[in-house]
């Protein structure tokens, strides 16, 4: 495999796991230039692209890279322009060309930040989100009039990100003269962050409340961040006030977002709130034939139905898959047997993990509900410490086992009553309340990466 057809191979994957948004500002004009004695340079176009992709992306791209070529050991990142040429190949018709392949196509909208293959058309509809897709259609239908805001959750690689650039695509596509604007929240945040540095906070809100339609993705990264929630409110508000169309995604239902302030909270449920749960088999097999339509490839029912069956939970793993196969079999131009497919996808179709260590779970917990790790062990009676500290608590004995006496000498040498006693009040609250089951079962799908 070529340098550029190893770098594309890592692209293919990477736009998967990432927003469209972050993949057009970090991976553009980026390349592998060289590859000696196990080290390989990467070009990137400037000095902060490199330290981007050094600290937030580096175990990413070194662990798809070392799943195509073990060989290489160390990875580093040069500033210095990517001329894109076409290397010279060896005359192979059966072998279509690595342009060719379809994951190099990416035309993001500068201004609206939307990728065109995001369409209602691409997106399979299952019983799974089936709410969602119909509040979506109609919201693109008749924006600003019905569901706003329309706030969509579920858990990673289940399609929110599809479906909210879905809504944006059509309505550019009918309302032609709406202002549309795309954001991950992390990006929302950033600019929020750089107005307020640069003092062109005033500007910057300017230029948003023009917007007819915002769709903002991942608002659970705005909790804890008081200052861009404020912004935030007020452009909510204003645009709200106005009847432009407000689209927002979360991994979390409203009321399950810890630290985020109770207006906003307020706002976002004040509309319609659609989740998306996983897919079944049918829905799974859809989607694999649907993309694989999409990327004029080919495979055999029974290597459809393997991946299906393999990978359950997430679409974007799904689909990450299906690029591996279709990679393989476009570059060496020949039908895949079932048994390549299961060692190609190997690494991919591993057994769930499993939950390591307590540590694991006090990180997740503390994580969901915008705490440090120390304040869930301190001696405070907070209510927004305690609730944390009692589902840690209960989850050590739920999934791990551990014993009442045990989980008490965790948290500061407490007595096992009071273990006993937390365990109870989540179990019960479990089957009583449906917030707090939500908010388990959330918290149980990130404890197991799902």
């Amino acid at each position: 495999m070529t340098n550029e057809e190893l770098w594309q191979t890592v692209l293919a994957q990477i736009q998967l796991v990432i927003s469209p948004a972050n993949f057009a500002t970090w991976f553009k004009q980026t390349a592998i230039v060289s590859q000696k004695d196990g080290e390989m340079i990467v070009s990137v176009p400037n000095s902060f692209s490199r330290e981007w992709l050094k600290n937030k992306y580096h175990k990413l791209i070194t662990r798809i890279i070392n799943d195509q070529d073990n060989r290489i050991k160390e990875i580093k990142y040069a500033v210095g322009s990517v001329v894109q040429t076409t290397p010279e190949r060896k005359t192979n018709p059966t072998v279509p060309a690595i342009e060719q392949l379809d994951f190099q196509e990416l035309k993001i909208d500068k201004e609206t930040n939307l990728n065109p293959r995001y369409l209602f058309d691409n997106f399979v509809v299952g019983s799974f989100n089936e709410l969602a897709h119909a509040a979506a259609t109609a919201v693109a239908k008749t924006p600003g009039e019905i569901y706003n805001p329309l706030f969509v959750y579920g858990g990673v690689g289940l399609g929110k990100t599809h479906l909210l650039q879905a809504v944006g695509n059509e309505i550019s596509k009918n309302f032609g003269k709406k202002n549309i604007k795309y954001l991950p929240a992390e990006r929302f945040v950033s600019e929020i962050v750089g107005a307020i540095r640069n003092h062109q906070i005033e500007s910057l809100k300017t230029k948003l409340q023009k917007t007819d339609i915002l769709i903002l993705d991942d608002v659970q990264f705005l909790a804890g961040k008081e200052k861009t929630q404020e912004e935030f409110f007020h452009l909510f508000n204003a645009l709200y006030e106005k009847n432009k169309q407000i689209i927002l995604s979360s991994d979390r239902p409203p009321k399950a977002i810890a630290s985020l302030a109770e207006r906003l909270r307020s706002r976002f449920e004040g509309g319609l709130i659609a989740d998306i749960s996983f897919p079944d088999l049918e829905t799974r097999m859809a989607i694999l034939k649907t993309k694989a339509v999409e990327k004029n490839i080919e495979f055999s029912d029974e290597i459809i139905n393997y991946v299906a069956s393999s990978i359950q939970k997430n679409i974007r793993e799904l689909e990450g898959a299906l690029n591996r196969l279709s990679t393989h079999q476009k570059i060496y131009g020949q039908p895949l047997t079932l048994e390549i497919a299961k060692e190609l996808l190997g690494s991919l179709v591993a057994g769930p993990p499993k939950i390591s260590s307590p540590k694991k779970i006090v990180q997740v917990v503390s994580d969901f509900y915008d705490l440090r790790e120390k304040e869930v062990f301190s001696i405070t009676r907070k209510k927004e410490v305690v609730k944390p500290r009692q589902i840690i608590m209960f989850l050590l004995r739920e999934e791990l086992k551990y014993s009442f006496p045990a989980i008490g000498r965790m948290f500061q040498g407490k007595d096992h009553t009071t273990a006993i006693h937390a365990f109870k009040k989540i179990k019960k609250g479990v089957e009583e309340n449906e917030d707090l089951a939500e908010e388990i079962s959330l918290i149980k799908r990130k404890l197991y990466g799902l």
